[in-house]
């Protein structure tokens, strides 16, 4: 009995029961049943925060279709951004031309205002009386209204341009070779891109000699509008 008993023992010693304590089965990926039954092994399983058991790779089993519904999420998840993405960025450009709009009607709404000080300026200055104090304040203003986007238009010698030039007279000249801005009654004025008033000018065209080239005498005073 005693022989028997100590084989039993030698026998149950040789093949130890080891319970797996780990929480997730490195076959299928799963959680297991805090309460799994135990399996024989040489080695137990390694208990946490010991640094000599290496870590046990876990590996998940996708099918064919899981793998393809996740990629379509994950394409649709990135469509998703881009489309905010752009819709953020298209409402911000809409903000600033929004925002640009509102300040240059602003400033459009102010000079228009000052338009004819403007005007008086400028025949004060042709009369030479724009000096001392007065003429520093002039100075002053036109540099803040240039600081603002103002900029003059219409000046002698310009070619002509109806899109910033309103001719009030119009006279031929063999001294040009195209119509040119040869006088200016009243300064023209853009802010930015716009055009806040026209230049009122006169413009002098080149001479056109019709009647010489149809083989007719010529008679016309130099500086007259040919009819």
């Amino acid at each position: 009995m005693t022989g028997f008993g100590a084989e039993g023992a030698h026998s149950e010693e040789s093949e130890p029961v080891i319970r797996d304590k780990r929480r997730i089965d490195p076959q299928t990926g799963q959680v297991r049943d805090p309460g799994s039954t135990p399996f024989p092994g040489r080695h137990s399983a390694p208990e946490p925060g010991n640094p000599n058991d290496a870590a046990q790779p876990l590996s998940v089993d996708l099918s064919a279709a899981e793998l393809d519904l996740a990629r379509q999420e994950a394409a649709e998840r990135t469509a998703d951004l881009q489309r905010v993405t752009a819709e953020y960025a298209n409402y911000r450009k809409r903000v600033d031309r929004d925002r640009d709009a509102v300040v240059n009607s602003a400033k459009a709404s102010v000079v228009l205002e000052l338009l004819t000080v403007l005007d008086d300026l400028d025949r004060a200055r042709t009369h030479g009386d724009l000096v001392g104090s007065f003429g520093a304040v002039a100075d002053k203003l036109t540099g803040a209204l240039t600081k603002l986007g103002l900029q003059r238009s219409g000046a002698v010698g310009d070619l002509f341009d109806p899109a910033v030039h309103e001719a009030v007279q119009f006279g031929t000249s063999s001294e040009v070779t195209e119509p040119t801005v040869t006088s200016v009654f009243r300064s023209g004025y853009t802010l930015g891109d716009k055009l806040v008033r026209p230049a009122v000018v006169v413009v002098t065209g080149p001479e056109h000699d019709t009647a010489a080239d149809a083989g007719e005498p010529v008679s016309e005073t130099p500086g007259s509008t040919p009819v």
